[in-house]
C-alpha cells in the first residue's frame, strides 16, 4: 500500500513538473517604477493565472534609455525578450529598424485574435502607425501632459481651491499670490521639453517641427523657436527670476516635490496620478494645460507620451502566439479600464473610457478625465504626435539650454535657437544613416553597422531625466 502510495506521489510530481515545463515564458523588460511597477506585476500575475499555457515575466531593466540599451546587447547576442517597452522618443528608432522587431498587427494576425486599430484613441493608434496603415506595436501606457495643484496651498492663498488656472497669465498670477502667502515653490515643471515645448506646441497647434513634426518624413527640421516659443520661455525665465517658478531638475525628478507639498503647481504627465492619489496628505486637483488664449486655434490637443509594447524578432511561433495572447489579455475592456483608474494613463481604447465614464469613476474623482479629454479633441497636422530621429539626444540639449536660461545665464531666444541648430545637426545625421530604411525596414541593431550617438545611451543609472513618465 505505501509502495502503491509513493509511485502515485511520484506519478503527480512528474506530471506537475511535465506541466510546469510545457508553459511557455514570455520575457517582458519593462520601465516603470514605484506604483507603476506594482500595476506591472499585477497585470502579468492576472494574466499568468487566468490561463495554463503562458507565463509573462515581467523584468524591471532600468530607466527607458537604460532598458532600450540593454536590448539592443540582448538582441545582437540572441538573447532579446519577447516584449520591450519603449519610450515615445525612441519610436523612430524602432520603425528605422524594423529587422529587429515584428508588427503587433502581423503577430495579432498570425495568432488569429482580433485587433482592431480603430478601437483606440486615434491620436494614440496614429502615432504607432506605419504610412501602410500596419500598427507597429501595442500601446500600452500613453500617457499626456496635465496640470496638478495643491488645493490646500491655493486656499492658503486666498486663490479658488475649485478652479485650476486656465490661461498662462492666470498660473503667472496664481504663482505671485502663492509666493506672496509664504510658499516656497509656487510652480514647477517635469518633463521640460515634453511639456514646454512639444506639448506647448501641440496643444497651441503651432510647429514644433517640419513634416508634420516628423511623421511624413526623416527630413523634418526644428520649429520651437518661434515668438511664440520664445515669449513663452521668456515668461518661465521671468517667474524664475521671482522665485515663482522653482527649477526641480530634469524628467521626473520635480515630480516628487509635488506629491511633498513643497511645489503647489506642477505639469506633468497624467501617469503620475496613481502617485498622488496613494502619497499626497493634501486636497488636489487635475486640470488641463493652461495656454494663451490670444494664439488662434488654442487650446488643441496634447502629445502622446508615455510608452508602448514592441514584439521582437527572432523568436518561436508559440512564443509569439503567447505574447499575442498576453496583449490580447491586455486588450480586454475591464483590464483597460482598471488601468487607466489605477495610474491615471490614458484608457488607450474607448470602450475602456465608455466603461469608466458609465462606472461613475470620473464624478468621484475630478479631472481623472482630463487626459482623455485633451487627446480626443480636433487633430491637426501640428498636432498628431512627434516623431523624430535622435531624440533622445535632442531632448537633452533641450534641457541643457533650458537649464541655462532657468539660472539666468542666457536668454530664450539664444536658448531656443541653440536648440534648433544643434538638434537639425542630430535630424540630418538620423536622416543620412537612415535613408530609405523606414519604409523597407533595416537591420539598425545588427552589428556594427549601428552608431548611436554618444549621448543616446550614456546617461548612468541614477539618472532620473529619463525615467517613466
Amino acid at each position: 500500500m505505501q509502495l502503491k502510495h509513493l509511485a502515485l506521489t511520484a506519478a503527480l510530481a512528474t506530471t506537475w513538473c511535465v506541466s510546469a515545463q510545457a508553459q511557455t515564458e514570455i520575457q517582458w523588460w519593462h520601465s516603470m517604477t514605484a506604483v507603476n511597477n506594482e500595476w506591472v506585476n499585477d497585470l502579468a500575475k492576472q494574466f499568468n493565472e487566468s490561463q495554463k499555457e503562458y507565463k509573462v515575466v515581467p523584468t524591471y531593466k532600468g530607466s527607458y534609455d537604460e532598458n532600450m540599451t540593454a536590448a539592443i546587447a540582448a538582441f545582437r547576442s540572441g538573447n532579446a525578450p519577447h516584449i520591450l517597452q519603449v519610450f515615445e522618443v525612441g519610436t523612430a528608432t524602432m520603425m528605422a529598424s524594423k529587422g529587429a522587431t515584428v508588427p503587433v498587427g502581423k503577430v495579432m494576425g498570425d495568432a488569429g485574435l482580433a485587433f482592431d486599430p480603430k478601437a483606440y484613441i486615434p491620436a494614440v493608434a496614429g502615432y504607432y502607425t506605419a504610412p501602410n496603415g500596419q500598427m507597429l506595436s501595442f500601446p500600452f501606457n500613453s500617457s499626456t501632459t496635465i496640470f496638478y495643484y495643491n488645493k490646500d496651498a491655493f486656499k492658503k492663498a486666498g486663490l479658488n481651491a475649485d478652479k485650476a488656472p486656465a490661461t498662462w497669465p492666470e498660473v503667472f498670477a496664481a504663482a505671485k499670490k502663492l509666493k506672496a502667502s509664504g510658499h516656497s515653490c509656487p510652480m514647477t515643471l517635469a518633463w521640460m521639453g515634453w511639456t514646454q515645448l512639444e506639448s506647448f506646441s501641440t496643444w497651441h497647434n503651432v510647429e514644433f517641427a517640419t513634416k508634420q513634426n516628423g511623421l511624413a518624413g526623416m527630413d523634418a527640421r526644428l520649429k520651437m523657436n518661434s515668438p511664440l516659443h520664445v515669449r513663452h520661455i521668456d515668461n518661465l525665465a521671468k517667474a524664475a527670476a521671482a522665485g515663482e517658478f522653482v527649477y526641480k531638475g530634469r524628467g521626473s525628478t520635480a515630480q516628487a516635490s509635488f506629491t511633498a507639498g513643497e511645489c503647489a503647481m506642477i505639469q506633468t504627465s497624467s501617469g503620475f496620478y496613481g502617485d498622488v492619489a496613494k502619497n499626497a496628505k493634501f486636497a488636489y486637483g487635475l486640470a488641463p494645460l493652461p495656454y494663451y488664449a490670444d494664439v488662434k486655434g488654442a487650446p488643441q490637443n496634447t502629445v502622446i507620451g508615455g510608452a508602448s509594447l514592441w514584439v521582437m524578432a527572432g523568436k518561436k511561433s508559440a512564443e509569439y502566439k503567447g505574447v499575442a495572447t498576453f496583449f490580447d489579455f491586455l486588450s480586454q475592456t475591464k483590464v483597460q479600464a482598471a488601468s487607466h483608474q489605477r495610474t491615471g494613463y490614458l484608457p488607450i481604447t474607448l470602450a475602456a473610457y465608455d466603461l469608466t465614464d458609465k462606472s461613475g469613476f470620473y464624478q468621484k474623482n475630478p479631472g481623472t478625465d482630463v487626459a482623455v479629454q485633451q487627446m480626443v479633441r480636433k487633430v491637426t497636422n501640428n498636432s498628431r504626435g512627434i516623431r523624430l530621429g535622435n531624440y533622445v539626444q535632442i531632448r537633452t540639449i533641450e534641457d541643457e539650454e533650458l537649464e541655462q536660461v532657468w539660472s539666468g545665464k542666457q536668454s530664450a531666444q539664444t536658448a531656443l535657437d541653440s536648440i534648433v541648430k544643434r538638434g537639425d545637426e542630430l535630424l540630418a545625421r538620423f536622416e543620412r544613416a537612415n535613408k530609405g530604411k523606414q519604409a523597407t525596414g533595416s537591420p539598425a541593431w545588427r552589428g556594427a553597422r549601428w552608431r548611436p550617438g554618444p549621448a543616446a545611451w550614456s546617461r548612468s543609472a541614477g539618472d532620473a531625466r529619463y525615467r517613466a513618465k
